[in-house]
């Protein structure tokens, strides 16, 4: 069974940072490409980054692109998402998901960006 656990979300004022983690069991991770994506309230999922399965290649959302950084260590079967530089539009509940769809993804982490 996928299981998928985001962690590091919270409240940060404007300007600051923030590092998602997201913890994979149920399948071999390393052989996955893995995705970001998020929902703000009353609005549908957006997709946010991707990195292939041994995070050689990236890809980025242009509202992100330069203040995101995705990265993975397939030792510890963890996905990272850095974000800095936040804006309150980054507000949103983030998600992790295996492959590049959005169908096996965890329960989501809130991030808030507020002052």
């Amino acid at each position: 069974e996928v299981q998928l656990v985001e962690s590091g979300g919270g409240l940060v004022q404007p300007g600051g940072s923030l590092r998602l983690s997201c913890a994979a069991s149920g399948f071999t991770f390393s052989n996955y490409a893995m995705n970001w994506r998020r929902q703000a309230p009353g609005k549908g999922p957006e997709w946010v980054s991707t990195i292939d399965s041994i995070g050689g290649s990236t890809w980025y959302a242009p509202s992100v692109k330069g203040r995101f950084t995705i990265s993975r260590d397939n030792a510890k079967n963890t996905l990272y998402l850095q974000m800095n530089s936040l804006k309150p539009e980054d507000t949103a509940v983030y998600y992790c998901a295996k492959g590049t769809s959005f169908s096996d993804r965890g329960q989501g982490t809130q991030v808030t960006v507020s002052s």
